[in-house]
């Protein structure tokens, strides 16, 4: 019962790691400069998921964050902005706000349904405790 309580428990904690990288895109959307100043788009992040494994068993959940450097920035012909090339445009995050709220919503009923198995685990434990008492 332990081992299946840490698999969630890992689990919970992989949602709420997506959760923050979405919080973080979404934050950043608008974000033209880098943390030294520099015009350089934000890179939207990315959470990936995989299996655990301790001697060949799955243990948990692993997951690691990455940077999408395979999208192109969005361009905007901004020419008053400070941060315009030559050519008068912006370079601005390939960030989709509509594809956040959506993985948003799908982190959150995943961390829902961890919850619920926990719930479940907690209870097939209470009736098993009754049943040896």
């Amino acid at each position: 019962m332990f081992k299946t309580i840490d698999i969630i428990t890992s689990g919970l904690v992989a949602q709420r790691q997506r959760l923050n990288t979405i919080a973080e895109n979404v934050a950043n959307v608008n974000t033209t400069r880098d943390k030294d100043g520099n015009a350089s788009a934000f890179q939207r992040r990315l959470v990936t998921f995989s299996a655990e494994k301790r001697n060949g068993k799955a243990v948990g959940v692993e997951f690691e964050v990455q940077k999408d450097t395979a999208s192109e920035p969005r361009r905007v012909l901004e020419p008053g902005h400070p941060d315009a090339d030559l050519e008068g445009y912006v370079n601005y995050p390939n960030i989709n706000l509509v594809t956040e709220f959506v993985n948003a919503l799908e982190a959150s009923r995943a961390y829902e349904a961890n919850i619920a198995a926990f719930n479940t685990t907690q209870q097939i434990g209470e009736m098993a405790l009754r049943i040896l008492n």
